[in-house]
Formats: structure tokens, sequence, C-alpha cells
């Protein structure tokens, strides 16, 4: 059909990496294209045309007239508001494009309003909330998470990052004033070692899909979900800690001038921007560190599931590859 050949003539793989995914340059590339804040703003009809397209031009079935460049848009729409397992559309508030905007409000409100044990409890209660969304929207979609345990990941994660927060809150008390603007990303990188492994839970206790370099299933495996959630969690605390390190040690040096004393109602917004600024390069960077197709060695596997694939497969299959989530 014309459709056909309009996908034959292009030439087009849509599901191949514009970047070799491999390096983490080309990784980091990939991630500020799918974690471009702008596409936050895209209205609903436009991300439904681009899964539409995407779909059709997985399936050969590419609109007369469409260009290399519509399909890469279409691409990086889809990519950045639909679950890679599922394909479902994601809630805004969890996709990665949306780190940037609400981590920077968050991060900028913690690092401003720490010297308060009131504050300290809402800022850190808030931004666990957020944490939760997003930990929930990019689990691996093949392990389903009942309201129990995503109630009880919730409670723990939260509950451990007001107890890091306020017990060094009051500890730093009569140490040096930059220990204390610290604290937030304590609490934070504490938070994420329990909400992480927490929120997906099920991936640990059942396993997760681990298929062939080619994409044939080969079973389930819990050693493989430990190592995907355990470098999600270095990403994450990777992505928090430049700004929530780097910007107490700024703003310490710049409330010591006398006009930053006199403007002090914009030393909220101006950590806000700050944030933003730092969270722009490392969303993307922390995204990129490790691979999101990951791969883990046949000998690491559990001894059955080896087994099992060596029996199938001889020695044909080497090691296995894994979604590892976000």
């Amino acid at each position: 059909t014309h459709a056909e050949m309009a996908a034959a003539s292009l030439g087009f793989d849509i599901d191949a990496p514009r970047w070799d995914q491999s390096t983490f340059m080309g990784r980091l590339k990939h991630f500020f294209n799918i974690t471009d804040p702008r596409t936050v703003l895209v209205p609903e009809k436009e991300l439904d045309w681009a899964k539409a397209l995407v779909e059709g031009c997985r399936a050969g079935l590419v609109p007369p007239g469409s260009s290399q460049e519509q399909l890469l848009y279409a691409k990086k729409l889809y990519d950045s508001s639909f679950h890679p397992d599922s394909g479902e559309k994601m809630n805004f508030i969890g996709r990665m494009s949306f780190q940037v905007p609400g981590g920077m409000a968050l991060t900028g409100c913690m690092l401003q309003f720490y010297r308060t044990v009131p504050a300290v409890v809402f800022w850190q209660w808030v931004n666990q909330s957020f944490n939760a969304i997003v930990n929930y929207t990019n689990r691996n979609a093949a392990s389903p998470i009942s309201l129990r345990q995503i109630g009880v990941a919730y409670i723990t994660a939260t509950s451990t990052a007001l107890a890091t927060a306020v017990g060094l809150n009051l500890y730093t008390k009569r140490a040096p004033p930059l220990l204390a603007r610290w604290v937030p990303f304590a609490a934070v990188a504490a938070a994420n070692c329990v909400n992480i492994p927490m929120m997906r839970q099920q991936e640990v206790i059942n396993g997760i899909t681990v298929t062939d370099r080619d994409n044939n299933e080969l079973g389930c495996s819990r050693r493989a979900a430990v190592k995907g959630i355990a470098q999600v969690v270095v990403s994450r605390i990777t992505m928090a800690a430049p700004g929530m390190i780097i910007l107490p040690i700024i703003m310490e040096r710049l409330e010591k001038f006398p006009f930053m004393q006199r403007i002090r109602v914009l030393h909220g917004p101006l950590q806000v921007l700050l944030c933003g600024g730092f969270l722009l390069f490392m969303v993307p960077a922390a995204c990129a560190l490790f691979p999101q197709r990951c791969s883990l060695a046949l000998a690491d596997l559990e001894p059955e599931l080896r087994d099992s694939i060596v029996a199938k497969h001889g020695d044909k299959v080497p090691y296995v590859y894994f979604n590892k989530g976000l």
C-alpha cells in the first residue's frame, strides 16, 4: 500500500535509538531529549497523536507525507509520556520530564525552609509524596503492586525522611550553619534508599522478566530486579546531590553580602531558580548513568533460572536483559 511504501522509503526504525545507548554520552543525549520539561505542556490530543503515529510506524503504516522529523518528534513525545513496558500514558507528575519543574520547586523549598522542625516536616512530607508518585509511575510495569503495598512504602519512606531530617536538624543546632543546610540532602538520600525498593518490592519478591538480546522472554529473575533497583537508587541520589550540596555553599556565601540581606524575601525564589539550573542538567545525567536496558551475566542469575536457560539454549545466551525502570 501507499502507507507501507512511505515507511519503506523512509528506511526508518522508530524504536532504534538515535544515539548509541552503550555510551554515557549517547544516553545523555537520549535523556536530554525525553526529559525536556517543555513536553509537560504538550496537550493530551498531541500526545495521543504521537502514540498513534509511533504505533502505526511499528506496524509499517506511516501516513503518506510524514517526514523523519515528524516521526522523531512523535517518538520524543511518546518516550517522555508513555510507559516503556505497558505503553500506558503516565500521569504528568510522575514523568521524568516533570522532574525539573517539580524537583526545582521542592528542592528550593527544602533548602530554604530548613531552620524549624514544622517546616522540615512539611517539606519532607511533600517531597516524599512527590517521590512516591514518581517511583510508582516509573516502576517495571510487569510487576503489579497493591494499594496496601503502595501505602506501606509511602509511610515507611516518609517516616525515614522525617526521622533523618528532624533528628539531624536537632543534632546540628550547635554545629556550623552549613551543616544544617545539608540536612535536607541527607534526608532525601536516606528516603530514596527506602522509598524506591519499597515501592518496587513486588519486583524483588517475584522477579522481573528477563529476555535474550532479541527480546525473547527467558523467565523471571529476582537478582535482576535487585540490580535494576540499586542502579535507580544511585541515579536518584546523584540527581539530587549537586544542587543540594553545592547550592547551600553558594547561598551561605551570598547571604553575607549586604544586598542579599536587604532582599531576604527573594532568597526562596532564587534557590528555586538555581535548583532548576542544576536539575536541568542533572536529571538527564543521572538517568544516563546506567543503560535503561540493563544486562546481567548468565552466571549471576539464580541457579534454577540459569539451568533452565542453559537447558533450552545451551551457551547461546551469555547475558540476559531487562528494563531497570527510572
